[in-house]
């Protein structure tokens, strides 16, 4: 088993997207684990982006810029041009009521608006990037809400890696959430190997998936590219060339 990374990471960035519904300066549980993922990457020499969504003004729709719809100020264009610089996207989200938080529905329905947008080679504008996503709670949810970000993701061009989330959640019901101070000392959930296992894991699939990408010079453009099929060039099933 080697003991140092295959290869170099120092010119990948990262954006991390914390959707918690607690603004700055309170503690946020999700950013406290999101923390580890972050300071694994910036070991490695990653450039990573850190924002937490609910600090700026992001109206809801699925337009690229609100204003444009009546909203009075919408920050997520420039939010946009930070997930565009990334070469890996990770949203962090915590649990209400089973699910992700409004703030990362929010976020994915942001991040849709510009789906039918186009790279250079006519693909989808989020091809050749890499998506994951972090969670946290005090109650059930953590493969469910997993389940639902990492298919908006994929849905909308990002590519997956093999265990791309990581989560902790504590006892269900009111009680310590990640990175509380308990009573002896110690913090919540710093002591789960399970979630420091997928946590490492992903981190590590996320950067070994965004270099494998990057090098590549992204996904190949065939069979996958807008453009051509809107204007009649198409290579899908019917087309005997392409078989």
């Amino acid at each position: 088993m080697t003991t140092s990374p295959p290869a170099r990471y120092d010119d990948l960035r990262a954006l991390f997207l914390n959707c918690t519904l607690t603004p700055t300066p309170g503690f946020s549980h999700t950013q406290a684990l999101m923390d580890r993922s972050i300071g694994l990457m910036r070991d490695v020499g990653v450039t990573v982006d850190v924002v937490r969504v609910v600090d700026h003004v992001v109206p809801p729709g699925v337009q690229p810029d609100m204003t444009a719809h009546g909203a009075e100020r919408d920050d997520w264009p420039a939010l946009q041009q930070r997930v565009l610089d990334a070469d890996v996207l990770v949203l962090g989200t915590p649990i209400w009521l089973g699910d992700k938080s409004s703030e990362c529905t929010r976020v994915v329905e942001r991040l849709y608006g510009y789906s039918g947008e186009t790279n250079d080679a006519g693909q989808y504008l989020y091809y050749g990037r890499v998506g994951g996503v972090v969670v946290t709670g005090n109650e059930d949810g953590v493969k469910h809400v997993a389940m639902s970000v990492l298919y908006s993701l994929q849905h909308l061009g990002y590519v997956v890696p093999p265990q791309a989330d990581a989560g902790w959640i504590g006892e269900v019901g009111p009680g310590p959430s990640y990175g509380d101070r308990l009573d002896d000392g110690t913090v919540a959930g710093a002591d789960s190997d399970f979630t420091e296992r997928n946590l490492t894991f992903m981190t590590w699939n996320l950067l070994h998936l965004a270099r494998m990408l990057k090098d590549a010079g992204g996904l190949p453009a065939h069979g996958n590219v807008r453009t051509a099929w809107d204007t009649g060039t198409r290579y899908g099933l019917h087309n005997p060339e392409y078989r």
